[in-house]
């Protein structure tokens, strides 16, 4: 190994999705020293690379805010350059109320790199996990395999925003396996489709429209039944949600395989919409996203499980780190449908910060769709908005863990101390 290329620094961030950016960003505001690493050569994962091009579930279905901080600011900034649209709540094409607010995801990735580049984070992109090396329960180096050759980081707090939770793997920590009659959530291949006349799109019917949806599936032109669209601003084109993809994205072969299989899922969708679909009879396929969404993979067996029971009663967690209003939405691997529980009206949950703590190690926290809570759970907590008020929180809270001389422990966080902080840079945790 080179030693050229070793470094040390507070708080490692293994990951660019948004999770893993608004921690590396919420870190360094609160003075720790960062490198974010990301594989792709820009940030945002599934909200770049994999084209999601909406942030869902900002409040309750009465309309009590629920997300705020960081989240808020990316879509300010996104909104100065013209490339995201108000918020709104709509009905998705499955017949299920949503609010969201539609963003481009080509300009994300300008707003990310601004966000990282004023905090002072130290990006390292064009990087991939080759190991992870622990001394007793501490991360002591994660070894990284770049265009300069393999790079150690030396971190006093690492944070695990993969997805994947590749590093917590490769640290040999326990995960949380699938119950009896579970399966992963299917992947999704976003598509850009246009020109569309969003004018008689969004007037047509919403039977008419699930209708449609229905007869594609039948047909087997569509992978599920579901013609749901995300406008791109500056343009006529939309991005569609509209395929299925059971797999294993830990797998590498099986993800090549749904990758090859979601062009081909998206290219049948696309040629079903020109022909069949009020509004789409210009448009032709424009765009795959990059890679294709993941849902669900690893979660991780952290201090506290968090529960479908613990978000419908809901819970009120003394530790209490971010809250969310989003439904459990599970997408089966097979068919064509959702298993859709709704909250109601002014429902909103907490997540815990036990949730983000691995029970084998002391200086590591995880972020993003891997935390600690079952499969019903996750399905809920693991949409975009949720999880960037997840990572501000253990941003913040690995800021405040590296204060402390000697080896750290994420155990021994002033929780109270940390909620005050989250509040006064405007986060909300109810």
């Amino acid at each position: 190994m080179n030693s050229d290329l070793s470094r040390s620094c507070d708080v490692f961030v293994c990951g660019g999705g948004v999770a893993g950016t608004m921690a590396a960003v919420a870190a360094a505001r609160s003075g720790a020293r960062v490198i974010l690493a990301e594989r792709y050569g820009f940030l945002g994962g599934n909200a770049t690379a994999g084209a999601v091009a909406q942030f869902n579930s900002w409040q309750t279905g009465r309309g009590r805010k629920v997300i705020a901080g960081l989240a808020d600011e990316v879509v300010q900034r996104l909104r100065r350059l013209g490339a995201a649209a108000e918020h709104q709540v709509f009905v998705m094409s499955t017949g299920h109320k949503m609010d969201r607010v539609e963003y481009a995801p080509e300009v994300l990735k300008l707003v990310l790199d601004d966000m990282v580049s004023e905090a002072g984070v130290e990006p390292l992109l064009h990087a991939q996990l080759l190991g992870v090396d622990c001394e007793g329960r501490q991360v002591a180096s994660v070894r990284m395999l770049t265009k300069s050759g393999v790079m150690a980081v030396k971190p006093r707090v690492l944070i695990d925003a993969s997805g994947d939770l590749d590093a917590l793997r490769q640290a040999g920590c326990r995960f949380l396996p699938l119950a009896q009659g579970e399966s992963l959530q299917p992947a999704t291949m976003m598509f850009r489709f246009g020109p569309m006349d969003f004018d008689r799109f969004d007037s047509t019917p919403k039977e008419d429209i699930r209708a449609l949806a229905q007869r594609g599936f039948e047909s087997g032109a569509l992978a599920r039944a579901a013609l749901h669209a995300s406008r791109n601003p500056f343009s006529q084109d939309a991005w569609f949600n509209i395929s299925r993809l059971s797999v294993d994205a830990t797998d590498a072969m099986a993800l090549g395989q749904a990758e090859i299989l979601g062009r081909k899922q998206a290219w049948l969708a696309a040629a079903y919409l020109q022909a069949h679909v009020p509004g789409c009879e210009a448009g032709r396929l424009q765009a795959f996203a990059t890679q294709v969404g993941i849902r669900e993979t690893r979660r991780a067996e952290g201090e506290h499980i968090l529960t479908a029971q613990d978000l419908m009663a809901p819970v009120a967690f003394d530790d209490a780190i971010a809250a969310g209003a989003y439904p459990i939405d599970i997408h089966p691997a097979q068919g064509g449908d959702l298993v859709y529980k709704a909250m109601d009206d002014d429902h909103a949950y907490q997540i815990p910060y036990r949730s983000l703590v691995p029970t084998q190690l002391d200086n590591a926290y995880v972020v993003g769709r891997g935390i600690s809570a079952d499969h019903e759970a996750l399905a809920a907590i693991r949409v975009m908005t949720i999880t960037m008020a997840v990572g501000q929180a253990a941003g913040l809270a690995a800021a405040m863990a590296c204060q402390s001389s000697g080896p750290v422990s994420t155990r021994a966080v002033d929780i109270v101390a940390l909620q005050q902080g989250l509040l006064r840079d405007g986060a909300l945790l109810a």
